[in-house]
């Protein structure tokens, strides 16, 4: 739902407390415009350091912003009030790697060996792709950006491993190329496009069907770009079949203190 910010309020910590209040439950994109947003990943201190591994060995698609300390909610480097149970207006909770729920906060779930991961979105080069002028057409639809599992494996490290998730979004020739150079002005917020044309080059074979988000049209004459995308995290967490473990909604996620001139290159 809309919500309105006080002017006079931080509008970073003014959507986060929204989104405590449940005044905000689902797509976080376009709330406190200019800060950093971040996908979540939770898992038990036993496999973080080897899923902090997994991110480095996989930084395009998994660059981490911040690691939180075992059992701590708080994420001071992201925000002094930050508390990663309740700062997102939804959550998949999966159990043994399969999607077991979806909640609005973790309070209850949360552990003493608990480790929250944050990690870089592509909704900071949409904004400066907004601000360039150069259209998102799920933004202007309203809608999740597409999401898709491709046939490109990660490089494992311990229990993670799965397929590249990317997120596509299309444009006219000429402002594919802009997408491309400013998308690439933000490293930790996944870069450049890392293909662009023909889907079935990453094994998708259907645009209108994606895995995750919902589908939007690609016009004859336009070109996809296909991003490397945070939720290959989950696909890395689910493949790990870890026996508890908890992630953001796709398009549900933290909002930080930062700023995107703060991450640009």
């Amino acid at each position: 739902m809309a919500v309105t910010v006080n002017p006079t309020e931080h509008p970073a910590r003014a959507a986060r407390a929204a989104i405590r209040a449940a005044a905000v439950t689902g797509n976080t994109a376009g709330l406190a415009h200019g800060y950093v947003q971040g996908n979540v990943a939770i898992v038990p201190s036993a496999v973080a350091d080897d899923f902090a591994r997994y991110c480095a060995q996989n930084s395009r698609a998994c660059p981490v912003l911040a690691i939180g300390r075992a059992g701590d909610p708080g994420l001071p480097e992201l925000g002094e009030d930050i508390d990663i149970r309740a700062d997102l207006p939804r959550y998949f909770v999966y159990r043994d790697g399969e999607f077991a729920e979806e909640t609005h906060e973790i309070v209850s779930l949360w552990r003493s060996d608990f480790v929250a991961f944050v990690i870089g979105c592509s909704f900071t080069f949409e904004h400066a792709l907004i601000d360039a002028g150069v259209p998102l057409r799920h933004v202007e639809q309203q809608r999740n950006v597409a999401m898709y599992r491709t046939n490109r494996r990660n490089e494992p490290v311990g229990p993670f491993g799965g397929e590249l998730v990317v997120s596509m979004r299309p444009f006219s020739p000429a402002d594919a190329e802009r997408a491309a150079a400013i998308s690439a002005r933000f490293p930790t917020m996944h870069g450049a496009p890392i293909h662009r044309g023909d889907p079935a080059a990453l094994g998708i074979a259907d645009l209108s069907r994606p895995d995750y988000g919902e589908a939007v049209a690609v016009n004859a004459d336009e070109v996809p770009l296909f991003w490397a995308c945070g939720v290959t995290s989950q696909v890395a967490l689910q493949s790990a079949r870890l026996p508890l473990f908890i992630a953001h909604a796709p398009g549900c996620m933290l909002i930080t203190d930062l700023t995107h001139e703060s991450v640009a290159a």
